[in-house]
């Protein structure tokens, strides 16, 4: 792993990938209190011509940045994270669906770094613009 004192652009700082269950979006849902039906009903989700049920689009987005706190170490070190949703994550009733995650380092000045975080599903960016200034000093 890189350490923060050393940051070049272009370093990947982390990467994974993480499986979605059916029960993964039932778990969000009742931490979240996000209870929308396209998040867990197939039949509502085809009703309002989506195609299949999706991953709550905060879940995603929270999995992208946690990619980087094993890293990152301490996460008050988190300045400012932003993304923007580009496609949903379908999450089929029996294989789930994989999302991959990599950080690399996009910028670096004398007291923060902009990671980038590429994350695709079925290798589709799914969460362009996604950006995490973290604290460096």
């Amino acid at each position: 792993m890189t350490a923060l004192a050393n940051l070049v652009v272009g370093d990947v700082v982390a990467e994974r990938t993480v499986q979605l269950t059916r029960e993964s979006l039932v778990r969000y849902a009742g931490a979240s209190g996000d209870f929308n039906p396209i998040h867990y009903r197939d039949d509502v989700a085809a009703a309002v011509g989506l195609p299949g049920v999706l991953a709550h689009g905060m879940l995603t987005m929270g999995l992208a940045v946690g990619t980087i706190e094993p890293w990152l170490g301490d996460t008050a070190r988190i300045l400012e994270y932003g993304v923007r949703f580009t496609k949903p994550v379908v999450v089929d009733v029996e294989d789930g669906a994989d999302v991959t995650v990599v950080a690399k380092v996009g910028a670096v000045d004398d007291e923060s770094a902009r990671i980038d975080l590429t994350v695709s599903y079925e290798g589709v960016t799914v969460l362009v613009k996604a950006q995490v200034r973290v604290r460096t000093v």
